[in-house]
């Protein structure tokens, strides 16, 4: 089993910048590829960014490439999202996501097994 707990998330500005931030606890081993989704109220759950088990492959959402940057700690078993120049528009719940297999269809919910409880990014205006 893989415990996911989300940080971070809080009240920024547009044009401001936060720091989300993903514990994996139990059985997480280094092996996991992670991502992190987002859900605004009203809408489906988007992908935002994946990072495979080793960093060494990132990928994003179009509407957030160039803003926003994902990392890992492997030691720390911690998974990063760093998020800059936000928008309204980036206002959702934050979940970040585990998977094990192949480092493909990063961007499908249900590729993923494990999920955190999310974290709220609200931006203003």
């Amino acid at each position: 089993q893989v415990q996911l707990v989300e940080s971070g998330g809080g009240l920024a500005q547009a044009g401001g910048s936060l720091r989300l931030s993903c514990t994996a606890n139990g059985n997480a081993g280094i092996t996991y590829h992670m991502g992190w989704f987002r859900q605004a109220p009203g809408k489906e759950r988007e992908f935002v960014s994946a990072i495979n088990w080793s960093g060494s492959s990132t990928d994003y959402t179009d509407s957030v490439k160039g803003r926003f940057t994902i990392s890992r700690d492997n030691v720390k078993r911690l998974v990063y999202l760093e998020m800059n120049s936000l928008k309204p528009e980036d206002t959702a719940v934050y979940y970040c996501a585990a998977r094990l297999g192949q480092y493909n269809n990063f961007d499908v919910p249900h590729r993923y097994s494990y999920w955190g409880p999310g974290t709220q990014v609200t931006v203003t205006s």
